[in-house]
């Protein structure tokens, strides 16, 4: 079913694209561009701000005769997902994308991809969820699914959301994986923000991605399978532990091998966890999506004032990549998680997943958590010095001279807990 590249002047035009060739794209962009390239046999989608314009990319690339493939549009995300799902299981290399309360509706039929093993690729603009209701970014959508069977990669930047697109192919497709992967990107900050891009060649990315080989595939009648099985009591836990929780902490071999190939091919080198200047580090903090690129600024800017600043940037959010964290965070007196999205009465999930990681690790470090740029409020340098002033004290103190959670940015009386 997978599709071949039509010959023609139209679809030449591009493979003229060269190996680091300069492109100013958007995140939204990179990823319709990705899409083209290893050459989607089906797109289900419905729209929603922000993340439309990957689908209406694609879209357009096929009606302007680029491709060949399907683009469903559908009556809702919950049919967008059913409709990947269909595809996948009649043996269809398949994506889509979405964001916010489009990620909530399809979040049921998540899990039925996972369940079933198919390697569908889902890019994920982030987006805050009502109510009330916000169409800018932060991080609510990408949390509320970290625990659906998801592999997730997490990107920076409109660099990042081209490369890890053809990464999560080449990963979720690998017949000892067949897991769904999900593509994060911050709504606006990166789908919307036109930055430098060098992409592959049409044929170096098909190349690298590889063609779609299908596997248990609804229509090959020769050899019948089942989908949407029932298991109840009988082998439901063993499905879920033996099978799926087993395999999911596979994932890793496959990831870094698939990261070692790309850095070959291009020369960028892509790591489960990014440290940045964490190898001396006192103080450090662990965040993602574009607030990586802020806290990396200030910094840069700490250190030549004498401060040793460190940031951790998650790559990988599922699996969560425990034995990365603990070795990155080594030697760090003070670390500050940075979670976009609100712990209605908890600790964020960052944080979280941090101090799970590290409670009966050798790292003995002061963790405390902030909240911030809900609903799309900046992360200013402002915010992040705040920050890294109370990192720097705690490290001094050996312990937290401020509450555990802080909400930095929001307004009127300061917000903190415990």
């Amino acid at each position: 079913m997978a599709g071949k590249r039509r010959e023609g002047e139209i679809v030449m035009a591009f493979d003229k694209m060269e190996l680091n060739e300069v492109e100013v794209w958007d995140g939204n962009f990179a990823a319709a561009q990705a899409l083209r390239q290893v050459q989607i046999d089906v797109v289900s989608a419905y729209p929603i701000t922000p993340s439309t314009p990957i689908v209406e990319g694609y879209a357009k690339f096929l009606s302007d005769g680029y491709i060949e493939g399907e683009f469903m549009m559908v009556e809702s995300e919950h049919a967008a997902m059913s409709g990947c799902v269909g595809a996948a299981a009649a043996g269809g290399r398949v994506a889509t994308a979405t964001s916010s309360q489009g990620l909530a509706l399809m979040a049921e039929v998540l899990y039925q991809a996972s369940g079933m093993r198919l390697p569908i690729v889902l890019n994920l603009v982030n987006r805050a969820l009502a109510s009330p209701l916000n169409v800018n970014g932060d991080h609510s959508d990408m949390y509320m699914v970290r625990d659906s069977g998801w592999i997730q990669f997490d990107a920076y930047n409109p660099q990042e959301v081209y490369d890890l697109n053809l990464i999560a192919f080449r990963v979720a497709e690998d017949h000892g994986i067949r897991l769904p992967a999900v593509v994060n990107q911050d709504g606006f900050m990166t789908s919307h923000t036109a930055s430098n891009v060098r992409p592959l060649s049409d044929d170096d990315a098909y190349a690298f991605v590889g063609e779609f080989k299908p596997m248990n595939e609804m229509l090959d009648f020769d050899h019948p399978v089942t989908h949407g099985v029932q298991t109840e009591e009988d082998w439901h836990f063993e499905h879920k532990a033996r099978q799926h929780n087993d395999l999911m902490t596979k994932v890793f071999p496959k990831i870094e091998e698939v990261f070692e190939e790309f850095e070959k091919l291009t020369g960028r080198k892509y790591n489960m966890v990014e440290g940045y200047m964490t190898e001396d580090a006192e103080v450090a903090i662990v965040c993602m999506g574009t607030s990586v690129e802020t806290a990396l600024e200030v910094a840069r800017e700490l250190r030549e004032e004498g401060v040793k600043a460190g940031v951790v940037g998650i790559r990988v959010f599922r699996p969560w990549p425990f034995e990365y964290i603990i070795e990155t965070l080594k030697g760090i007196k003070a670390v500050a998680t940075l979670d976009r999205s609100s712990p209605n009465g908890a600790m964020g999930a960052l944080y979280n997943e941090c101090a799970g990681s590290l409670v009966n690790s050798d790292v003995k470090t002061v963790l405390t958590n902030y909240v911030y740029g809900l609903g799309g409020r900046d992360l200013t340098k402002a915010h992040v010095r705040e920050i890294f002033a109370d990192l720097k004290a705690n490290a001094d103190a050996g312990k937290a001279t401020t509450a555990l959670q802080q909400f930095i940015g929001v307004r009127g009386p300061k917000l903190e807990y415990l």
